[in-house]
C-alpha cells in the first residue's frame, strides 16, 4: 500500500493542503457574513454563486487543460483562488462577495479536475480503488480540519482570511514540483444528452438533483443555522465537522448495501432518513442540547452526502457501454443545478419560518425524492445484483469535481466508436 501511494503522494499532499483552505473558507465566509448583518437571502445567493462557478468550471475547465496543460492551469487557478480570500477580508460588500464566490467555485472545480485526472493517470486498474479511497479519506478529513481552524482567531479580523489564502497558495508547491508524468491532454469534448440521461435512469438523475438541492444549501447556510441556535461561533465549526465526519462514516455502509440490493432501496432509505432527521432538527431546534445538535448534524451528513454517489451508481447500472461519459457529466450537471438553486430556496424558507427552516426545506426535498423513487418501483424492474456497477465515493457531496476525467472520458468515447 505504501509503495502504491508513494507514487501519488505529492498530488495527495496538494489535495490535503488545498482542501484545508477550502474547509476554512466554507465555514468562515457564512459566519462572517452573518456577523456583518448580511441577510439570509444574500448568504444563500453567495452559496449559489459558488456552485454556479463550480459547475461552469467542471464543464468548461477542460478547455484550459487542452490549451496550456495541467501544471500551468493548476498554478494559475491556485494563484487566483488564493487571492480571493484576501479580497473577501479587505472589502466586505454583498455584491462583491457574490462575484468572489463565483470565482472561487470556478477555480476550485478546475483544480479538482486537474488533481483527479492526474491521480487517475497514475493509478492502474489494480490500484485505482486504493488511490481514490485514500483521496476520499483525505478529502473528508482535511475539510473537517479546515473547519476547526475557525476557532483560531476572531472571524471578524483579517487573520483567518490571510491563513486561508496562504494555505491555498501552498497547495501548488507539491503539485508543481511533482515528477509524476502529467496526464495526456484530451482532444475531445464530452457531449451531454439530458433527455437520454433521464431515459436511462430517472431515479438516478432526480437523486443527483435532489442531492444538490439539499447539500448546496447545507454548505452555504448551515453556519447561519447554527448562529440562530447560539451566538457561540465555535459551535458552527463543530457542527460542520460533525456533518462531514458523519458523511465519511455513512458512505461505506450505504455503498456496501447498495452493491447487494436494488439501489433504489438505498436511495429511498437515505431520503427517508434525511426527511426524519431534517424534521427532528427543525422541530426541536430551539430546545435541543448542543450534543443533540451535533448528533443530528452527523446523522444528516451520514445519509445526505452519500446520496449522490448511490444515485450515480444506480444510473450506471442501466447504462450501455460508451454512455458512462455522458452519464458522469450529466449527473454532475444535475447536482450543480440543484446546488445553484437550493441555497436561494432554502434562504427563503429560513426567512419565512426561522433559521430551523433550513432543515425543514431539506426534509421537503427528501420527501419528494422518496415519493418519486416509490413511484419508480412500480414502473421499472430492479437491476440484478450481477449487473451492478461499482459504488463510487461521495466526492461530489464534498464539493469536489466527482470522477469526471477528461482524458479517460475521451478514451472511452474513442473505444466506443
Amino acid at each position: 500500500m505504501i509503495r502504491i501511494l508513494s507514487s501519488v503522494a505529492p498530488l495527495l499532499l496538494g489535495v490535503a493542503i488545498l482542501l484545508t483552505g477550502q474547509g476554512l473558507q466554507g465555514t468562515l465566509l457564512p459566519v462572517r457574513a452573518n456577523l456583518e448583518g448580511f441577510s439570509t437571502l444574500s448568504i444563500g445567493l453567495m452559496g449559489g454563486a459558488y456552485f454556479f462557478g463550480f459547475t461552469l468550471g467542471c464543464l468548461r475547465g477542460s478547455t484550459l487543460l487542452r490549451r496550456v496543460g495541467h501544471i500551468r492551469v493548476f498554478a494559475a487557478m491556485t494563484a487566483a483562488a488564493s487571492a480571493v480570500p484576501l479580497l473577501h477580508g479587505l472589502w466586505v460588500e454583498t455584491w462583491l462577495w457574490w462575484v468572489l464566490r463565483f470565482v472561487t467555485g470556478y477555480c476550485f472545480a478546475v483544480l479538482y479536475v486537474v488533481i483527479e485526472s492526474w491521480l487517475n493517470e497514475q493509478a492502474t486498474n489494480e490500484t485505482r480503488g486504493m488511490v481514490f479511497s485514500a483521496y476520499t479519506l483525505i478529502t473528508l478529513t482535511v475539510l473537517a480540519v479546515g473547519q476547526q481552524m475557525l476557532l483560531l482567531y476572531d472571524p471578524q479580523q483579517m487573520a483567518l482570511f490571510a491563513i486561508a489564502s496562504a494555505i491555498v497558495s501552498m497547495a501548488a508547491i507539491p503539485v508543481v514540483l511533482s515528477v509524476a508524468p502529467t496526464p495526456h491532454q484530451a482532444e475531445e469534448k464530452v457531449r451531454l444528452d439530458l433527455r437520454r440521461l433521464f431515459r436511462i435512469s430517472p431515479a438516478g438523475a432526480l437523486g443527483c438533483l435532489a442531492s444538490g438541492l439539499a447539500n448546496g444549501p447545507f454548505w452555504a447556510l448551515a453556519p447561519v443555522f447554527v448562529a440562530g441556535y447560539s451566538s457561540d461561533v465555535s459551535l458552527a465549526a463543530w457542527f460542520m465537522t460533525a456533518a462531514v465526519l458523519g458523511g465519511a462514516l455513512g458512505q461505506w455502509p450505504l455503498g456496501f448495501w447498495s452493491d447487494r440490493v436494488d439501489r433504489r432501496w438505498v436511495i429511498a432509505f437515505a431520503a427517508l432518513m434525511g426527511l426524519l432527521v431534517g424534521l427532528a432538527t427543525w422541530l426541536f431546534f430551539s430546545h435541543m442540547s448542543p450534543v443533540l445538535l451535533m448528533t443530528l448534524g452527523a446523522a444528516w451528513g451520514a445519509v445526505a452526502f452519500p446520496l449522490y454517489a448511490v444515485s450515480v451508481a444506480h444510473s450506471n447500472d442501466h447504462a450501455r457501454p460508451g454512455e458512462y461519459v455522458m452519464i458522469s457529466s450529466g449527473l454532475l450537471l444535475m447536482y450543480g443545478i440543484g446546488a445553484i438553486a437550493g441555497p436561494f430556496m432554502a434562504s427563503l424558507a429560513m426567512q419565512w419560518v426561522g433559521d430551523g427552516g433550513l432543515f425543514l426545506y431539506t426534509a421537503v426535498i427528501h420527501v419528494f425524492l422518496l415519493g418519486y423513487v416509490a413511484f419508480r418501483f412500480v414502473k421499472r424492474e430492479p437491476v440484478h445484483e450481477e449487473e451492478h456497477g461499482k459504488f463510487v465515493d461521495a466526492l461530489a457531496g464534498t464539493q469536489t469535481a466527482s470522477h469526471v476525467y477528461e482524458d479517460e472520458l475521451a478514451e472511452q468515447e474513442r473505444s466506443a466508436s
